[in-house]
């Protein structure tokens, strides 16, 4: 007996985008749930969708105010959000208010697969967290507090430990500069603390810390940890 499709919430006030999504996404298998606007959208919820795609541009509810409507029913479901470009204000507000990944039209089905598919990997994470983090030759024992690249030990600070043990425990998503300074700080810390400590850990785990393959800039937003292979 076969696994049941993934339910995928498209919500996006453009016939043309829905089609696209629908036939690109059902070609993978996915089961394609669609709504037009935000009412119908919040009625969709009830058949339980396992991602939601959600377009910002709204014609009925302004699309952070549906988002935060959707965090108020369901706390867990991955959200990527697709927004205009050079939006990174909007990108922000939308990370800060829940959502998993953003995508910037027009965007390729190829990067959308993919981020879905670290959305739905980092929400399994999540809810049943592994004690040992693999993403290329980079590994990180969150029980044992133990950080190697390939058989060399790396050697943090606390600090710098506590930095990466966020970015492992969510994987794969971007995380804005605030969340991670309330994490790590508080809010009214310096973002430039934080900078000099995502320089510091790309120093360590990195081999070549001007082209980070590990620790991603998302310029203007935040940092992403690339996601478990």
């Amino acid at each position: 007996m076969s696994a049941a499709p993934i339910k995928v919430l498209v919500i996006d006030d453009e016939p043309p985008i829905r089609k696209l999504l629908r036939m690109g996404l059902s070609t993978q298998g996915y089961d394609i749930l669609e709504a037009s606007n935000g009412k119908i959208a919040l009625e969709k919820l009830a058949e339980r969708p396992a991602l939601i795609i959600l377009d910002l541009g709204l014609p009925d509810i302004q699309g952070h105010e549906l988002l935060r409507m959707i965090r108020g029913r369901n706390d867990s479901v991955p959200v990527i959000v697709l927004s205009s470009r050079g939006d990174e204000v909007g990108k922000v507000q939308a990370l800060d208010l829940g959502a998993d990944d953003y995508l910037t039209k027009p965007f390729g089905m190829d990067e959308l697969l993919a981020r879905m598919r670290a959305a739905l990997r980092h929400q399994l994470q999540v809810h049943g967290e592994r004690p040992v983090f693999r993403s290329g030759d980079l590994s990180v024992d969150l029980v044992r507090r133990i950080v190697k690249v390939g058989d060399k030990d790396v050697k943090l600070s606390p600090k710098e430990y506590e930095l990466l043990r966020v970015l492992v425990q969510h994987a794969g998503k971007v995380l804005t500069h605030r969340f991670l300074l309330k994490e790590l700080w508080d809010e009214l810390t310096d973002a430039q603390y934080l900078r000099v400590y995502v320089r510091q850990v790309r120093q360590k785990i990195e081999a070549d810390p001007e082209r980070p393959q590990f620790v991603l800039t998302e310029t203007g937003i935040g940092y992403r940890l690339r996601a478990p292979d």
